[in-house]
């Protein structure tokens, strides 16, 4: 089996403006692909400069993203998402939050904007495939289906914002980064011997549609506030908070909470209730999960049959645990070998087989080891 195609393709590489998207594309050029630049407007009212290494989308972004594809030596073009991407993306955002969930917007942009708007759009146009500056792999069987695989160098893997592509999509898709061992340092060495300006510029983390790391504030901005109380496991109130929304499970700091826990071990958030606009909060072993449930599942290839024994990951950054995971009546019923720590409704949950990314689904619902007090 191989992870490189076999003659030469015409490739539409999505550049962000930041070093890894223009290191694939450079990677995709040398190959022998006809490649094709192309900047993602996300945005709407795009800000002149990025704070550091926050937020995206920036004009600077796609006046980098430009002067890279020159050097390459490709066609480049910036194309205007960015009322799709504040439908499918911000406001599904601001909408999982209202509804006490945590989303992942990375994993819907992959879904929705870069494999699905920009992907049809290639296809449409004649492309036959986009290319993209995550860190993982695509495995081509000796039958022609593909497999997508974690990166070769784990502590750069992406493959988890990844794990909602389909078949038809991986069909289509392109990561020249995820099959080298090289470090990050070492891609910056290698975008400074193409000439390519980016080289040194700072990655973006975050949310990038919130440039200023205030998740919070950007919530309360949309949503305003909306007084509740914040109650331990038994129900009673120990304080008040400005909106459910500025909470997810699991969360320690920023509580505000006057009265101190009977032991005097910290408090953490256990639940949120948009219904009744409360947070619970409660021991950190009361955060333990022992199974869950997840709706919407995207499969990388054939949906499984019959129960499974897998490894899962929660967390863009997150390490594996052992699961069993059954999907019945559309529905994905996991089992943790071990209990899990502060799982949240909204997050999506990532099957993997060995190195196989097999799919991924949304958590709706966990089960946790330990009883709240009635």
């Amino acid at each position: 089996m191989t992870d490189t195609p076999q003659r030469p393709l015409r490739v539409l590489a999505a550049m962000s403006g930041g070093v890894d998207s223009a290191v694939a594309a450079a990677r995709a050029a040398e190959a022998g692909h006809d490649v094709t630049g192309v900047h993602l407007a996300l945005s709407a009212n795009p800000q002149s400069f990025r704070t550091g290494a926050r937020g995206c989308c920036t004009i600077e972004d796609s006046r980098d993203a430009r002067r890279a594809a020159d050097v390459i030596g490709i066609p480049f073009y910036v194309w205007d998402l960015a009322e799709r991407f504040r439908e499918d993306v911000v406001e599904d955002f601001i909408a999982e939050y209202e509804a006490g969930r945590t989303p992942n917007p990375c994993l819907r942009c992959n879904e929705k904007i870069k494999f699905a708007a920009l992907l049809d759009k290639a296809l449409a146009l004649g492309f036959d495939a986009v290319c993209t500056g995550h860190y993982a792999t695509i495995v081509t069987l000796d039958d022609g289906t593909r497999e997508l695989h974690r990166a070769s160098d784990m502590a750069k893997d992406q493959s988890y914002v990844l794990g909602v592509l389909d078949e038809k999509q991986l069909a289509h898709a392109m990561f020249p980064l995820g099959d080298t061992l090289t470090t990050k340092d070492e891609i910056r060495v290698e975008a400074e011997r193409r000439g390519l300006a980016v080289a040194k510029k700072p990655d973006s983390h975050d949310i990038c549609f919130i440039a200023d790391g205030d998740t919070q504030g950007f919530l309360a901005r949309r949503l305003g506030k909306a007084e509740g109380d914040i109650v331990d496991e038994s129900g009673a109130v120990l304080g008040t908070h400005e909106g459910a929304y500025g909470y997810t499970v699991g969360q320690r700091k920023g509580l505000r909470i006057g009265t101190p826990a009977p032991d005097g071990k910290p408090r953490y958030v256990l639940d949120i209730s948009p219904v009744t606009n409360t947070v619970t909060v409660g021991p950190a072993a009361s955060l333990d999960v022992g199974a869950l449930t997840a709706v919407k599942p995207r499969w990388c290839g054939t949906a499984p049959t019959g129960p499974g024994t897998y490894t899962a990951q929660l967390r863009a950054h997150g390490g594996e645990t052992e699961v069993t995971a059954e999907l019945t009546d559309g529905e994905l019923h996991v089992t943790f070998t071990d209990p899990v720590r502060g799982v949240a409704p909204g997050q999506a949950i990532v099957l993997y087989e060995g190195t196989r990314v097999v799919g991924s689904a949304t958590i709706a619902s966990t089960t946790r080891t330990t009883t709240s007090v009635a």
